[in-house]
This record gives structure tokens, sequence and C-alpha cells, in this order.
């Protein structure tokens, strides 16, 4: 595969969608695939856009293999779509959001990805959950306490989007625009 698979985590509420959007709005369908996740949670207002399975559905697509990555958190299942290899194959750089837990099978699967973390301060963070109206305080608290096991590449780029969007969807942009520009090995390359 010769494009770049970009993983953005964080914890809920450090504002990853909202950096996906700014970077969507930003970038040509030819610079960048931008993955759009199947989620076992009805779409709404307040969620990202995603595709919609109920469980039943999800797990015959993943045994079917239908899923480059699929995960389980907070009760819902996670799957990004096969396809996503295809454009990994035609030199595109791929985005998307991930569960941090998921990132040792990422690495195994695309061992050059590249993983930003959106981090935030925590109390912008709690303001964020609470404003989503999906949570009681209680499990807010859980998730602001939550620890990930899984350890992140040292090669992380973290980016802090505790202010304004733009300031940091613009490192962000930045960011991928340097892999968009990267150049892609050919096939033909290296022959002679």
């Amino acid at each position: 595969m010769s494009g770049t698979f970009v993983a953005v985590v964080g914890r809920s509420g450090a504002g990853k969608d909202s950096l996906i959007d700014y970077a969507r709005e930003r970038l040509t369908p030819d610079e960048a695939t931008f993955v759009r996740r199947v989620v076992t949670r009805e779409a709404d207002a307040q969620s990202e856009d995603h595709d919609t399975m109920d469980r039943a559905a999800f797990a015959k697509a993943a045994e079917a293999g239908q899923f480059a990555l699929d995960w389980e958190a907070h009760g819902l299942c996670y799957g990004l779509p096969q396809s996503l290899d295809d454009d990994l194959a035609d030199g595109k750089v791929v985005i998307a959001n991930l569960s941090r837990a998921v990132i040792p099978q990422l690495m195994q699967r695309y061992p050059n990805a590249v993983v930003i973390e959106v981090v935030a301060d925590p109390d912008v963070i709690a303001q964020r959950l609470a404003g989503r109206g999906r949570e009681t305080a209680q499990s807010i608290g859980e998730r602001m306490s939550r620890n990930v096991s899984a350890r992140l590449p040292t090669s992380t780029v973290q980016i802090d989007n505790s202010g304004d969007l733009a300031q940091a969807g613009e490192r962000f942009l930045g960011l991928l625009q340097d892999l968009v520009r990267r150049p892609v090995p050919s096939a033909r390359q290296g022959t002679g």
C-alpha cells in the first residue's frame, strides 16, 4: 500500500471530529479520504456522521471480513470499511477517528500509519461532553478518569484542541497536507 493511514485518537470531547471536519472542508477527495465509520448507534445531530448497523448485522459484517478494523468501546461497536485499503493502494491519505485501544491492531495491519492524538484541557473536555447531553455527570466522570492502557507509538503527534478550533485545525491540516505532498512510491521505482 502506497498511501498513508492517519489515525486520529483522543478522549471523547477532545474535538477529534471537529478537527476532521475542519480538514475535510479544506482538502479535496483526490487528496484525502475521510473514512465514514460504521457504528452500532443511531445517527443524531450531536454525533459524528456515520453509517448505522445493529449489533447482529455488525457481527455478520465483521465475520465476513467487511471491516479493515473493528473494535468495541463504550458499549458500541465500531468498524472501518475494508474499502479504505483501495484508497491506500491508490496512494491517498486516509483519515479515520479511532479508539486508542485499537492502535496495536492498527499498527500491526498498517505499520506506517501516522497517529495523531487530539488532547484538550480536562475542564474543556468535561464541558464539551456535558454540552452533548448524551451522558450523565457520573458517566462523564467515568470517561474522564478512564486510562487507556494502549501505548501510543513514540512517533505520535499531539495536537492541543483546548482553544480556538482554527488554530488546532490549521496545525492538523498542515500535517495532512505534508502527507499529501509526500511523493508516492511508484511500482516501477527501483527497476532499471
